[in-house]
């Protein structure tokens, strides 16, 4: 696409591919001061920091520090960016076993929420519970979609264990008791399922 809108464009005397590659190069150099420049970057977290302050600064670049997470990104995609952003500004725990206090925080707002049945409030509360899970997560280093998947799977395998044991004995989930599946459940986490 940039080769055939460049060649487009120099057609019209707009600008040609040359001005293309001087414009990246450019902006290759002005994004990486620790590659090209005296700036000192020790790890790739100051190198991260640098990157949210030079889009700050650039031309056309990010007006304020969250205006880069794409507003159509999933939601918990887009958790994990702001978070991300707000830390390599420094907005971020000190030290990362603090993010637990919050967690408690929010489930305990949660339940008080769930106790006065108010739907609304409720759901504003999940929210915050899901986005300090997501905050832990980020300080872990875990990726919580890929530990979501993987809990996904896991359940689809147990589930299925459980269903395929009611087909062979000739049953239907919904004739089972909840005890009759649990044990079953219980069977598929001991086969490693």
């Amino acid at each position: 696409h940039v080769l055939f809108y460049s060649k487009i464009a120099s057609e019209k005397n707009v600008f040609d591919i040359a001005d293309v590659a001087e414009a990246l190069n450019d902006k290759l150099i002005f994004r990486h001061p620790h590659v090209f420049g005296s700036t000192v970057a020790e790890n790739s977290h100051q190198v991260e920091q640098n990157w949210e302050q030079i889009k700050l600064k650039e031309k056309g670049g990010n007006k304020t520090v969250l205006s880069g997470v794409p507003k159509t990104l999933p939601s918990l995609i887009k958790a994990c960016r702001i978070q991300e952003k707000a830390a390599n500004i420094g907005f971020d725990w000190k030290h990362k076993n603090d993010v637990w206090d919050k967690v408690k925080e929010e489930i305990a707002e949660l339940e008080t929420e769930i106790t006065s049945n108010n739907t609304d409030n409720i759901e504003g509360e999940f929210g915050d519970l899901i986005f300090s899970i997501i905050n832990a997560a980020r300080l872990y280093g875990v990726n919580p979609e890929n530990a979501l998947e993987r809990t996904n799977q896991k359940f689809i395998s147990r589930f299925n264990y459980i269903e395929s044991k009611a087909t062979a004995s000739n049953r239907k989930l919904s004739e089972m008791t909840l005890q009759e599946m649990d044990a079953l459940w219980n069977e598929a986490k001991q086969q490693n399922k």
